[in-house]
Formats: C-alpha cells, structure tokens, sequence
C-alpha cells in the first residue's frame, strides 16, 4: 500500500506542478476557443490541461517501474506499456482537438485505433462470468470488439460529462478510488497477480485528477479538454478491462464454475462494462444520443442539454450543481463496492436507500441556503453567515449604483479561435462591465 501511496502522490505532484506551466502555454498557443452558446463559462479559459495530466501518468509509471514490489507488474505483464502506447495516441488525438477542434468522426477513430493499439499488446478481455453459464471465453475478435466498444463507450461518457469547473476531474477520482480499493482487495487479500496492473492503474488515475483538480476548480484557471477527459477515460476503461476480463473467477473462490460466477456476481457488478462506476456520466451519454437522434441531429452535436445543464436551470449555483454530481457518483460507486464485498447485507440497502432519498432532497431544493448559528460561524463559508436583511441592503445597493445592462453588453467577448468541447463558470462578471463603463483600455 505505500508504493501505490508514493506512486499517487508522486503523479498528483508532478501534474499539479506542470499543470501551472501549460496554462501559460496555452495561453501562448491560443487554446483559447471563443465562448459558444452553449458554454455556461464566461471567460475564455485555456485548455490543454491535459498535458499535464498526461507527464503525470508517465511520471506515475516510471516510478512505479523502480519500486520494489511494484516492478513486477511490469516485468510480468505487458498492460502498462498497452495503457501507454494508447493513452499517448488519444492524447495527441485531445490535443489536436483542443487547438483546431477535429472532426467528431475522426476523433471516434482516433479512439478506436487507440483502443486496438492496447489489444495488439495484450490488454484485452479474455472472459466474462454469465450468471447461469459460467465464465465464458471470448474468441480474439469477440473479445476486441467488446474490449474496443468498452473504451469508445467509456471515453466518451467522459468526454460529455467534462463540462463544469472540477466535475469530469472529480467524478472519475472518485470512481478511481472506488476502483482502486475493489482492485487492491482482489490483489491483496486473495493473492491474485493479474489484478496488480489495475490497481496500479487506478492509483495513477487518483493522482492525475487530484493533481489537476485545484486548479480546475470554480472559478477555473485552466480546462483539461479533451486531451485530459478522453486521457482519463482511457486509463478508466484500461483498469476495467485488465481486472474484469483477465482475472479467473475460479481462482477466487472453490466449487465448480456454476457456482463460482454464482458467487462472484456481486463482486462484478462494478466491473463489467464499467456503466456502474461511471453510472453518472454513461447515463449523460445515453441521454445525449437519445435527444439528438430525436430531434434528427448527429449523435455528436453539441447542446445543453447535459444533466449538469438541467441542474443549472432548475436553479442551482455551479459549486451546488457539481457537489451533487459528485454525491451521486459516490453514492452509486460505493454502494456498488459495499454490495461487491457483503451482498448479504440489509444495512447497505438500507443505506443507499436513505442516501438516495437525501439526495433526491437535495435536488428539490435548488435555492436552499443553510444558515448556522451564530456561534458557528467562524468555521463556515462566508456565503452560509449572511442574514437576510444583509443581503436586501446589499441587493438594494448594488441595483441603487450600477444600473441594469443590456444583453448586449452582457454577451461574452470571442477571442477568435475555434471553440473545442468543455464549459465552465456561470454567471457574468460585473468587474469587466464596469471597467467598459469606466473607459478602461483592458
């Protein structure tokens, strides 16, 4: 545990540092695409965040591949290099599309070629345990083509959900650590080897988001693009595929085979086809394909229709918005591992339930603003100690001194290079009006 420890810290550090760096090269390479309709940020905002994320994963396995106990993973299985070679070709696929925004159609072969490139070498789905049938072995085209619909699918579920500060970044971290401590159980308590590349993977993957995370915050500095949301969800899909389709059920528990997939149909719940870790964003994605092919649009054309869009217009604040995307995934990922470890349990049920009813509230109350006691105050967030009658003086201010501006004015200013996929920030920002106003130069 603490080699995969150092090996997260060691990539969360070197993506934060480079992370800072890269803005400004962005900045320098105009990947700053114009403000589009459809966008909820009103700045333009660099991108190719990815880049930093991208060092971060190589950082991760080279020093994974010096450690003592982790060495092996490489010298015994060839996954990380196939998790290289094809997180390397969706990043420069990513980059390029965050500086000339590429076609849809060609980025969804970038994606495939990517995830043929990781079956030639090994990381593949080999078998399946069917309730009823046992564990399945897969022929070689069987198991390519479900290995590269698993990576298209998950990239892409990925891909449509980066769309507020912080919120692709943070749902696929918590979907890593829910994956990571699954992984690491298989690896470390019943002794299996071939479940060591995943959880490696997933400890890298930790380390790249929360690395890039503080900076993607809202307000963010800086968006990861699609170099970072397809990277992500590449080593997402990576770790899935190398634990779900190579690991022997039989070798985990005894009895026949009937029996074993028996048994292990709780534990691979959150594994096969990975849709449960990532519950959030595949359901996105489903919904996505649904409404446009409805409206007899291509699949890939851009709307705001996203479930982080609908939070946004029922009244919550952007933070609120992906605070509970981030409590859904969480709730789904861990209630998934809780099940996979005692699925016998009436506690997890219960809890679930509960939590998933706290949620639903949470969604009925978009407006809602906690208020603490008085006493408590000094250890809240500014927003939650303000009083009513704060509030209608400083409304009453702020309407008495700048007067109400038009649309026109409120219409985010283009940088004039082509826009890429990825929105962030809501609401308009008074201080760039009033220096209009004022005659300033900036």
């Amino acid at each position: 545990m603490r080699e995969y420890l150092l090996t997260l810290c060691i990539t969360a550090a070197v993506t934060y540092l480079l992370t800072g760096p890269v803005r400004k090269f962005a900045i320098v390479a105009g990947a700053m695409p114009e403000i589009r309709a459809r966008d909820v940020h009103r700045e333009p905002t660099p991108r190719l965040g990815g880049i930093a994320m991208f060092f971060g994963l190589c950082a991760g396995l080279l020093v994974a591949d010096h450690l003592t106990n982790l060495n092996g993973v490489f010298s015994q299985s060839n996954e990380p290099r196939a998790l290289l070679s094809g997180a390397a070709l969706i990043w420069l696929i990513g980059v390029l599309d965050d500086k000339f925004e590429i076609d849809a159609l060609i980025k969804l072969g970038g994606q495939m070629i990517a995830a043929g490139v990781m079956v030639m070498q090994g990381l593949t789905i080999l078998w399946l345990p069917i309730p009823g049938a046992g564990t399945v072995a897969l022929t070689q085209w069987q198991g390519t083509l479900l290995t590269v619909a698993l990576v298209v699918i998950t990239i892409n579920a990925v891909n449509f959900v980066d769309g507020l500060d912080g919120l692709a970044s943070g749902m696929v971290c918590i979907a890593a650590a829910a994956f990571f401590m699954y992984a690491y159980r298989i690896w470390y308590s019943y002794g299996i080897e071939a479940a060591a590349p995943a959880t490696l993977f997933a400890a890298i993957l930790m380390g790249m988001c929360l690395g890039f995370l503080p900076h993607n915050m809202h307000p963010a500095r800086i968006f990861m693009g699609d170099s970072g949301s397809m990277l992500i969800g590449l080593v997402l899909a990576a770790g899935a595929i190398s634990i779900t389709g190579q690991v022997d059920p039989d070798s985990l528990f005894g009895g026949s085979q009937r029996q074993t997939v028996h048994h292990m149909v709780p534990v691979y719940i959150p594994l096969l086809l990975p849709l449960t870790i990532i519950a959030i964003p595949a359901a996105d994605l489903v919904l996505a394909i649904v409404r446009r092919t409805w409206r007899g649009q291509s699949p890939f054309a851009a709307d705001r229709g996203h479930l982080h869009h609908r939070l946004l217009e029922i009244g919550h604040s952007h933070s609120r918005a992906v605070l509970i995307m981030y409590f859904w995934s969480a709730l789904i990922a861990f209630g998934a591992l809780a099940y996979s470890v005692n699925s016998a349990s009436m506690w997890i049920v219960l809890g679930v339930v509960i939590l998933s009813a706290l949620g639903l509230l949470l969604l009925l109350l978009p407006r809602f603003t906690p208020r603490v006691p008085v006493w408590a105050q000094a250890v809240v967030p500014p927003r939650y100690r303000r009083r009513r009658k704060a509030v209608a003086e400083s409304a009453s201010l702020a309407q008495a001194v700048s007067p109400a501006v038009d649309e026109e004015e409120r219409t985010p200013v283009a940088v004039g290079v082509s826009g890429v996929n990825g929105a962030t920030a809501v609401g308009a920002r008074s201080r760039f009006l009033d220096r209009r106003k004022a005659g300033s130069s900036r």
